[in-house]
């Protein structure tokens, strides 16, 4: 199956999105504004932070960075004993001031802001129902589906009304609601994005990921478990579990490279001790003689390190990253070409000259990026060049929140191994296999999603799903 969906930039995934709520404190929104900025690697596109002292709720939101939106000016003006944030890329909806979240209403219940990252598969089915019944759509953030499903709901209460509507909703969501008495959030029964929960003196935080807690000095209390809602009010934290029990299918790639590599994700141990063990497990499977192993830098670094570890070969940086590249890049001269990937990666010939080099990336999507990277290391003067990769070849599109090309720009649906090492110019090319892959990632290897390496998705699709995402069956 496969789907059309926007051009990403070459040869990576774009992060998804990022969630932050806090309850108990007087400076919740700063709180926020620094959750956010620990989550600022799973959305750079844009970014809001709702606050509230009961019910008055008071919005900021901007396009860019959480550095450029926010500032004394504007955190003062988000005053509050409770805020939910948000970092936005879009995977749903397009790039524009009215998608960023928190989204927020006012209706029979109160105010109500909401934080979600993740995707419905189930969205547009669900959104031409609503229209149907007369609902007024402000966005085309798939979000919004929620707040409508709430507020179409009959149930008696704000909490049962916030089950009624995610009952309804099929894909992958870790929400975070706030209403005028305290914050909501949840989790989608097979836990595909993470969620975390922490304490932060007499306050209670979630966040997309345990980061967040570490700037702010807070506890790692747990993570929301796989179809869990946690209430946090006055009277404190209280857990609910109104989705049927399922199989957990939590993303690996979110091990690979979506998370922070100092987070703890899915109740385990530090992302980077998985990135390690990633790397020692491809050395195993694909070792070669060389003279030295370097990373693509940064998302690399972890699984190189271990690679070297598990071939016996020296680590060296051989490509230095330039951190100051922002999102877009103007060429200084239309005659300028081929800038590429060199904007924000550079060879060190001191390092690579006569060199057998093991160049490790933790995933190859396209391949353009590869092969730019493989030539820069040639020009830089190594004598040979092998690619070794820590994730398997990515076969399929996401459908559960992460922005991927469409099954006919990855290279590894279409082509072989050895025709994608001729296409990148490496002297030789592999990837972790499967197996590998599982074997190296903490817990039990049937409880993560795979289904981009695979093409096995976790929650089948309805036909009436297939027509509105634009699926259809492949020979």
């Amino acid at each position: 199956m496969t789907k059309s969906l926007p051009i990403i930039s070459p040869d990576k995934f774009h992060d998804e999105c990022a969630v932050f709520g806090i309850f108990g404190h007087e400076e919740a929104a700063n709180l926020a504004y620094l959750g956010l900025y620990s989550l600022q690697h799973r959305g750079q596109e844009a970014s809001g932070i709702v606050s509230a002292d009961g019910d008055v709720f008071c919005v900021h939101k901007g396009m860019g960075l959480v550095a450029d939106i926010y500032n004394r000016s504007v955190l003062d003006k988000l005053p509050g004993h409770m805020a939910i944030g948000h970092n936005r890329y879009s995977t749903a909806g397009g790039s524009d001031l009215k998608n960023i979240q928190p989204l927020t209403v006012n209706f029979a219940f109160g105010n109500l802001a909401l934080a979600h990252n993740g995707n419905l598969i189930n969205a547009q089915v669900l959104r031409n129902e609503l229209e149907a019944y007369g609902a007024i759509f402000q966005s085309t953030s798939d979000s919004e589906v929620i707040i409508h499903l709430i507020a179409h709901s009959r149930a008696d209460t704000l909490l049962a009304r916030v089950v009624d509507a995610l009952s309804q909703v099929r894909g992958a969501f870790s929400v975070v609601l706030m209403t005028d008495d305290g914050i909501i959030a949840a989790r989608d029964p097979h836990g595909l994005r993470p969620l975390c929960l922490g304490r932060f003196r007499s306050s209670w935080i979630v966040a997309s990921e345990s980061c967040a807690f570490d700037l702010l000095d807070a506890e790692y209390v747990r993570e929301v478990e796989p179809g869990e809602m946690v209430v946090i009010d006055d009277k404190g934290c209280e857990s609910h579990r109104p989705f049927p029990k399922t199989n957990p299918a939590m993303c690996v790639f979110e091990y690979v490279y979506f998370a922070r590599p100092d987070s703890r994700i899915f109740g385990a141990s530090a992302v980077y001790a998985t990135r390690k063990a990633l790397g020692r497990q491809l050395a195993q499977e694909s070792w070669v003689p060389a003279d030295l192993v370097i990373p693509v830098p940064d998302s690399g670094v972890p699984a190189a390190l271990g690679y070297a570890e598990g071939a016996g070969i020296p680590f060296e940086t051989g490509l230095i990253r330039n951190h100051y590249v922002g999102r877009t890049f103007i060429e200084p001269e239309q005659s300028i070409r081929h800038f590429g990937v060199k904007v924000k990666l550079n060879a060190v010939p001191e390092v690579l000259e006569g060199k057998r080099v093991v160049v490790v990336d933790d995933s190859l999507v396209r391949g353009t990026t590869s092969r730019k990277i493989v030539k820069m290391i040639r020009q830089a003067g190594a004598k040979e060049v092998h690619m070794r990769i820590s994730s398997p070849p990515i076969l399929s599109p996401c459908f559960y929140g992460i922005d991927t090309p469409t099954k006919k720009e990855l290279i590894a649906s279409n082509h072989s191994i050895a025709e994608i090492c001729k296409y990148i110019t490496a002297d030789s090319l592999a990837y972790l296999s499967l197996d590998g892959m599982l074997k190296a990632a903490p817990g039990r290897p049937d409880h993560y999603c795979n289904a981009c390496f695979t093409e096995k998705y976790p929650i089948p699709f309805t036909r009436a799903e297939e027509l509105q995402l634009g699926l259809f069956e492949t020979s």
